[in-house]
């Protein structure tokens, strides 16, 4: 009954997307195979730029669905390219395709790939944020509060949650900022935190994905929660549940927003009055509030997708590639010295820049501020991720 709800839902959400974009890549392999599970689509929106800030959005399906990335591009994705962001819709493998980790592997190589083919595909990947909803939105939750995870253990079990699917495995997998819409969190609570059962014993989705039963396999399911892995360093999130959802409890989001509170991370939840699974919830009050907060993390305002400091100096844009920090600087600013800043505070000082770009090969997966000082004194910054 809860699948063919799910999918009955699905149906709703999965209709036509009218040209809404400037150019658009489809079926882009993101892992190097031949699997219609691992194709991603790229869109950019119509306002024609260099570069553009990037939103993953993953489709919800209960992890049952291998081919759904063109879910809702009529509205989530619509509002996104609206405002100026690149949006990329991975499919992922489904349940019955393997059983977790392999679900968030895939992600995690989709956003990997992005940052490895940022200047083919006029991707700024000094930002990217990501969203999702239902199953989706707890993929997308699990990759903001996993960032810089390779492994996890909960005992007796230890497993690997980053992966080495694909050819990018050098680029970092970390997010930015995280929406997630209605996704489950905690899947050991999903029924009792609500006061009901729902779904039969031994064949509810989450035990589909995990290939075992709650009750005889406890540590598995710690590891396939979000909220296992949250902690100070987890990116920003924005949460939204419906109070009517009958499919994911509402209580699933309040515990990841309290954890990420208590853990210091900034979070927002709101609850939707009367919102169900998708009905009522995403609506465009809703999914201009999305944009809103992808807006105040990326400091995008939709004619540029650059974030520095001093607007005077809109021109000059970073991008990474490999080893090297490219520094895009059309009117030949002069550079005179650059110092990399890692989210410790530890400061890493690098040679002068010749006004092109710099050595970062000693740096470590993460994510960075460089500080670039040009020769008026004035210091501009701009964060990317390795």
């Amino acid at each position: 009954m809860k699948k063919l709800l799910l999918f009955s839902l699905i149906c709703i959400v999965s209709y036509s997307y009218g040209q809404q974009y400037s150019q658009k890549w489809s079926n882009i392999n993101y892992a190097g195979n031949n699997k219609e599970y691992h194709l991603l689509d790229i869109y950019l929106p119509k306002v024609v730029k260099e570069s553009y800030p990037v939103v993953v959005y993953i489709y919800g399906s209960a992890w049952y669905s291998n081919n759904l990335k063109g879910a809702d591009m009529n509205t989530v994705g619509k509002a996104l390219l609206d405002a100026g962001y690149a949006v990329a819709t991975p499919n992922h493998r489904s349940s019955s395709d393997t059983l977790f980790p392999g679900q968030i592997h895939d992600i995690k190589a989709a956003v990997r790939f992005l940052r490895g083919n940022a200047e083919k595909y006029k991707l700024d990947t000094s930002f990217i944020g990501i969203s999702g909803s239902s199953s989706g939105g707890h993929l997308a939750a699990l990759t903001g509060t996993s960032c810089f995870v390779d492994s996890f253990t909960a005992e007796p079990v230890t497993m690997n949650i980053e992966g080495n699917l694909g050819s990018f495995t050098s680029y970092s997998s970390h997010v930015d900022a995280v929406c997630d819409w209605f996704g489950p969190t905690d899947m050991l609570v999903i029924d009792s935190c609500r006061g009901s059962s729902f779904g039969t014993p031994g064949q509810t989705p989450e035990e589909v994905l995990i290939g075992e039963k709650k009750a005889e396999h406890t540590a598995k399911f710690i590891l396939v929660n979000p909220i296992t892995y949250v902690d100070p360093k987890d990116p920003p999130f924005l949460i939204f549940h419906g109070d009517a959802d009958v499919v994911v409890p509402y209580c699933e989001s309040e515990l990841l927003n309290n954890a990420l509170k208590a853990a210091g991370v900034q979070s927002e939840y709101i609850q939707v009055a009367g919102g169900q699974h998708y009905t009522n919830t995403h609506t465009e009050t809703n999914i201009k509030k999305m944009v809103d907060f992808f807006n105040q993390q990326s400091g995008n305002n939709s004619t540029s997708a650059i974030q520095l400091t001093n607007a005077s100096y809109n021109s000059i844009t970073l991008v990474v590639a490999e080893n090297e920090l490219k520094i895009n600087n059309p009117e030949n600013i002069k550079i005179v010295a650059c110092n990399i800043i890692d989210v410790q505070g530890k400061e890493t000082k690098v040679e002068p820049l010749l006004n092109s770009g710099v050595d970062i090969s000693m740096l470590k997966k993460g994510v960075y501020i460089a500080n670039i000082e040009l020769l008026n004194n004035t210091v501009i910054s701009r964060k990317f991720s390795k």
